[in-house]
């Protein structure tokens, strides 16, 4: 929500920078790498020890690549789906190390498992609500809808840690854990209505029941039942001899038919 509105005026200060890195021959991936472990290591190494300005500040100044290198990109023209994917991949590790601190911090030098707890909430439910985007789109829907997006969690997150350290309020970063907790259920919410409600529309949440196949005795189990009723016994007539099966069928009873049939068996 606040990306959309935000997108005109931070664009008017990313292209001059943009303009100047591609003239200069800069690639757009280079500056995602070099964006995600900035945020990365700055979250990292500042925030379970507590050190929330010092850290927020790093921190927006990394998260600032993430505008440029889509602006180099399309300066470049040099925008592709490779460039695209590694983004939102590196995007995901990013918002994992912000909240993973915080995680740590409360697990440690905070002392609260409540909190602990929030920030793993939040981590937990961001990252459903970005694998919902992504598996709609693969499906040929979409899920832009939401009341906490990645921006909007992301500003939320590092402009209450950043004031908590530099008034020390320690009630300011607790209050934007329960908030975004609560908004980043909701968004999942939502991108899981808005994506039943466009499944419906293609006919794809019922899906097609498979002809069922006749059962046998060997599936289930069971011994076909017998007919009722008493079974007939029909006899089978008997073969009647022919003259044909006194014949002899042997070769050595025909010679000894022929042997006895002789003018030598009328005289002996």
């Amino acid at each position: 929500m606040l990306s959309l509105h935000a997108r005109g005026a931070v664009g008017k200060v990313v292209t001059p920078v943009a303009a100047r890195l591609a003239r200069a021959g800069v690639s757009p991936d280079v500056i995602t790498i070099i964006g995600t472990v900035g945020v990365a290591g700055a979250a990292l190494a500042f925030y379970p020890r507590g050190h929330f300005l010092v850290g927020t500040l790093v921190i927006v100044a990394f998260v600032f690549s993430d505008t440029l290198d889509g602006a180099i990109a399309r300066q470049t023209e040099a925008s592709s789906v490779w460039g695209a994917f590694l983004d939102s991949t590196l995007d995901r590790i990013g918002d994992a190390a912000v909240f993973g601190s915080l995680v740590l911090w409360y697990a440690g030098g905070g002392h609260s498992r409540l909190y602990a707890g929030l920030a793993l909430l939040c981590l937990a439910a961001g990252s459903v609500t970005s694998y919902i985007k992504a598996r709609a789109e693969s499906l040929g829907l979409s899920a832009n809808v939401g009341f906490a997006e990645r921006a909007e969690r992301l500003i939320i997150v590092l402009a209450c840690a950043g004031l908590a350290g530099l008034f020390h309020w320690p009630w300011l970063l607790q209050g934007a854990l329960w908030f975004l907790a609560g908004a980043t259920v909701l968004t999942v919410g939502q991108r899981l209505v808005e994506v039943r409600r466009q499944a419906a529309k293609v006919g794809g949440i019922r899906a097609r029941r498979r002809p069922m196949r006749p059962r046998t005795a060997r599936m289930t189990g069971r011994v076909a039942a017998r007919p009722r009723g008493r079974t007939r016994l029909v006899a089978r007539p008997r073969r009647r001899p022919t003259v044909a099966d006194d014949r002899p069928t042997d070769r050595s009873d025909r010679a000894d038919s022929r042997t006895a049939d002789g003018p030598g068996a009328a005289t002996g």
